[in-house]
């Protein structure tokens, strides 16, 4: 008897300026597909207490150069306070090869460097890779949610608002695109649902 072929599995990158809802949508996800695949990042952040290894790969900054020379680091940035997180090639490619669906939310940054990678670019490119840009219904909404997440001074809203405006000329690079409407989030939802899926 011939065995059923494992299903094809991919790579999804969720991707969206900060306050645009990401988190939320993804945490809607995870509750509601548990059959999809939410990798762990590798952090050489200094573990707090009660904290897990559910969603973080703890590593030394030692061992974190080694991933990154052995080739096992997909993508990686400096984040506040100088720790570095990345994206772990072990955590990624073995779900994809069970046939898995993994989602991974990353910047600009990391969604750049991984859509470059060999293992997703081009014609030989040995993993599909879906890219989702989280949109928000309009520049002066995102503007306002970045307000109120917390106070921050003139300066730091207008480093922000450069960031955002240039992290939004990327959203043509991705596959897909979701507005997240104000209001509307269980819309949204279903939407990048549907781009996860078919996508």
């Amino acid at each position: 008897m011939v065995p059923a072929p494992i299903p094809a599995g991919k790579l999804v990158l969720v991707i969206g300026p900060s306050g645009v809802g990401k988190s939320v949508i993804l945490r809607a996800l995870k509750e509601q597909h548990p059959k999809l695949v939410f990798p762990r990042s590798a952090t050489t952040r200094v573990r707090r207490k009660g904290e897990g290894d559910d969603l973080y790969h703890f590593v030394s900054d030692t061992e974190f150069d080694g991933l990154i020379a052995a080739g096992k680091v997909l993508e990686w940035a400096v984040v506040h306070g100088g720790a570095r997180y990345g994206t772990l090639e072990d955590e990624i490619v073995p779900p994809i090869r069970r046939g898995k669906i993994v989602v991974r939310e990353v910047d600009v940054q990391g969604f750049h460097s991984i859509r470059k990678h060999p293992l997703f670019s081009g014609p030989k490119a040995a993993y599909t890779l879906h890219s989702i840009f989280i949109l928000p219904e309009n520049r002066e909404q995102l503007i306002e949610r970045i307000r109120r997440r917390a106070p921050i001074s003139d300066e730091e809203l207008k480093r922000r608002i450069a960031s955002m405006d240039k992290e939004l000329n990327d959203a043509a690079l991705c596959d897909d695109t979701v507005v997240n409407k104000q209001g509307e989030l269980p819309e949204t939802i279903r939407k990048v649902e549907d781009s996860v899926f078919s996508g």
